[in-house]
């Protein structure tokens, strides 16, 4: 298979997590015999220094052009970076508001996963953690509050805030099959949260989720109120596989996921279009503290990389050997700095990579 895919190595440790995974992907390229080809494109700071404006028409057009986006991290330190100056539509993260918006990438797929081998990371009790879980939240990206109309106006002598709740039938359906595809490819399981006992929005959210599912039989469907669903994330986040929702419950949710996976340097993330088409990124930030040093953790984007593989190419089995190869470099023993514990062997970020490479 030929796989045309644009790369945005973005800011700070950006480049240096983007090289493990091309590397990564370049051997699976050569084990499976596909033929990849990357284009490196400026996004962010990198931009703004090159171009003035964080996201040029010229990357939009090659992003288009590609089957996929794999992405770094985008942005600088708030406090000293003189792109933070600049007006807010000309700072690093417009331009991740403008791709998204320019490739309609409407479903945002956030995997929570805890490996055996990092249990000891995660904050929840022991007797929950050993159990181990592996959830995906897919949440709409492009709806919802978030997109509603809004305004501050001055009222009988008050000022008064007003944010707009709006989805459409269309809006959750095309979601909600996305959910219900994506829970196909795993273990056949969708929790749809809402909060339909107060809200319309939820309403229309339950009633459209609930005619989507019978296209999908083989596929469990249970619905789950936002409180309690933010609940049973601590309580026992092993009973989940796809949690679907809408976009301020999955912002909330898909943070609390992460945090009790003990690593954010772990997780992998998604959007996707209406195609196969999909931009793929680390959870994680652009770290400029650390950019430069060697010391930043490859594998979510590694991670990334490998739902790539899965959702934009339908290539299951080359995914799989990636999260099987870092999984066995974690068995060994083997740790970046953020998820170092005692008695293992802490490598950098580049022989990190090198190890998961091997590992193919």
């Amino acid at each position: 298979m030929n796989l045309n895919i644009c790369c945005i190595p973005g800011d700070g440790i950006g480049p240096e997590i983007i090289a493990e995974a091309k590397k990564v992907l370049k051997k699976v390229a050569e084990k499976y015999g596909h033929n990849m080809e990357f284009t490196d494109v400026l996004m962010g700071g990198a931009s703004i220094d090159a171009y003035g404006v964080p996201l040029t028409d010229e990357t939009i057009a090659v992003a288009k052009e590609s089957d996929a986006v794999l992405m770094g991290s985008i942005g600088g330190d708030t406090n000293t970076s003189p792109w933070y100056e600049l007006e807010p539509h000309l700072r690093p993260e417009a331009g991740l508001l403008k791709i998204r918006k320019s490739l309609n990438l409407f479903a945002n797929l956030r995997p929570a996963v805890l490996y055996p081998q990092l249990a000891g990371a995660c904050p929840l009790k022991e007797e929950i953690s050993a159990k181990g879980f592996n959830m995906l939240i897919m949440r709409e990206l492009t709806g919802g509050l978030y997109f509603g109309e809004r305004k501050t106006v001055e009222e009988n002598g008050m000022l008064t805030a007003i944010d707009t709740l709006t989805y459409t039938e269309e809006e959750i359906r095309r979601i909600a099959v996305k959910g219900f595809e994506i829970a196909r490819k795993r273990r056949g399981k969708v929790t749809s949260v809402d909060k339909a006992n107060v809200l319309d929005s939820s309403r229309l959210w339950r009633k459209v989720v609930n005619q989507v599912a019978p296209n999908y039989p083989e596929v469990t469907l249970e619905h789950m109120l936002v409180d309690n669903c933010a609940m049973q994330l601590v309580r026992d986040p092993a009973q989940f596989d796809v949690i679907l929702t809408e976009n301020m419950f999955g912002d909330i949710l898909s943070d609390e996921a992460s945090m009790v996976t003990g690593s954010i340097g772990m997780l992998a993330s998604a959007s996707l279009n209406d195609s196969r088409f999909g931009l793929y990124e680390p959870s994680h930030g652009s770290a400029p503290d650390i950019a430069g040093k060697d010391i930043a953790n490859p594998i979510a984007t590694i991670l990334s990389a490998a739902m790539m593989l899965k959702f934009t190419f339908d290539l299951d089995e080359e995914a799989a050997a990636i999260e099987k190869a870092v999984e066995a470099v974690l068995e060994k023993g083997y740790r970046t700095g953020d998820i170092m514990s005692e008695g293992c062997i802490q490598v950098g970020c580049s022989q990190m990579g090198s190890l998961i490479e091997e590992a193919i």
